[in-house]
């Protein structure tokens, strides 16, 4: 009677070579990196095997990957996405390092909204640029003075800066309306801060909420975004991502060299335009699976973690738990791990606010979820 996400049992998950179920021991339920325990979805593997047994593994066209991406943006959240302003790239991440390359030098700092997604922090570094935080609300939300100020500080003595915002956001599940990015977008205008936006979440957005594209706005004409297929569909060993540029940025977009576009795999465009394309009833099948899972895991904290606060996402799959009323101490995550064999997020590796947090992934079967929130209290 399960759907998509009890599809799987906890044996066929373990027999799986990616990190999730691998990194730790087979006594260890994985609930931490973000991979969904699913089957692949069946349009996406079609056009695998098709490559396969076609012998299809030479270099990758991308024409078509951008094409897609905007006809689902369109169906999608309303947005006339140009293809002409986007550029392939490996993943999002490679994509940001290459855009701040583009808008910022080595020195310049990139404010980002805290807790935020913890390889923002590496990246940066590795790219020579420094972290300016400009920490969420205690509601998760973007605060406007505090953005103004971290602006400000970005900025002093005339210095350039970047704007990096994750949405939806990543690990709060915080959804950002329209007038919260419009807000940010007009802060960063007015201290001459360019904004790049990580959208790689937007496809998991729950009903009630709605995703707004920063590109759509009148305040994203000079921003820059990155798009992808791979959470909505589980694609992250297949890699694809595209850097999309508004209109007043896409002759910056263009200078994207060919030797980034093709970091891009074939598979990974073959599997992305299949997702784009044809996947939208598996993943429409699948957000009310998350969305009960959203649901159970606060009626499960409530019922045996009653101290630990937890917020239901509005987006992702993924569930910020804050145990500072546990006595856990700054990393709840690594009590867990080693008391109850559940592996969660670390909380302070996502900067400012994660102390005394752990974050947890939601896309796996009820009974995995139940089962680690019951190992969770017992250790407790």
């Amino acid at each position: 009677m399960g759907g998509v996400l009890s599809a799987l049992t906890v044996d066929e998950l373990r027999g799986r070579r990616s990190t999730k179920w691998r990194h730790f021991g087979p006594d260890v339920l994985p609930l931490w990196v973000a991979e969904m325990d699913v089957p692949l979805a069946e349009p996406i593997a079609a056009a695998l095997r098709e490559a396969v047994d076609a012998g299809d593994t030479g270099y990758p066209e991308l024409d078509d990957y951008a094409a897609t991406m905007a006809a689902f943006a369109k169906r999608r959240w309303g947005w006339s996405a140009d293809p002409a302003a986007m550029a392939p790239v490996a993943d999002v991440m490679r994509g940001i390092v290459e855009v701040l390359g583009l808008i910022t030098s080595p020195g310049d700092r990139v404010v980002v909204n805290s807790p935020v997604y913890f390889p923002f922090y590496a990246f940066i570094a590795h790219s020579g640029r420094r972290v300016v935080e400009a920490p969420l609300s205690a509601e998760h939300r973007i605060d406007p003075a505090t953005l103004e100020a971290a602006l400000a500080e970005a900025t002093a003595g005339g210095a350039r800066a970047a704007l990096l915002m994750c949405s939806p956001h990543n690990p709060t599940g915080t959804v950002h309306t329209r007038e919260e990015l419009e807000t940010a977008g007009s802060l960063a205008a007015a201290h001459g801060v360019r904004v790049l936006v990580d959208e790689i979440h937007a496809p998991l957005v729950y009903e009630g909420h709605i995703h707004v594209p920063f590109l759509s706005l009148p305040v994203g004409a000079d921003a820059f975004a990155l798009l992808s297929a791979s959470k909505g569909w589980n694609l992250a060993g297949i890699k694809a991502a595209l850097a999309a540029a508004g209109p007043q940025a896409a002759a910056e977009i263009a200078t994207i060299p060919d030797a980034v576009r093709h970091g891009a795999s074939h598979f990974g465009v073959i599997s992305h335009v299949a997702a784009l394309e044809h996947g939208e009833p598996w993943l429409d099948a699948v957000l009310p699976e998350l969305d009960a899972n959203r649901r159970l895991l606060g009626e499960l904290l409530a019922e045996h973690l009653p101290e630990a606060r937890y917020e239901a996402p509005q987006g992702t799959y993924l569930a910020w738990i804050d145990c500072r009323a546990l006595g856990l101490g700054d990393d709840p995550a690594a009590v867990f791990l080693e008391r109850a064999r559940v592996a969660l997020s670390s909380g302070p590796t996502f900067g400012s606010g994660g102390a005394g947090h752990a974050r947890l992934n939601l896309a796996t079967s009820p009974q995995i979820i139940a089962e680690a929130v019951r190992r969770m209290a017992a250790a407790v």
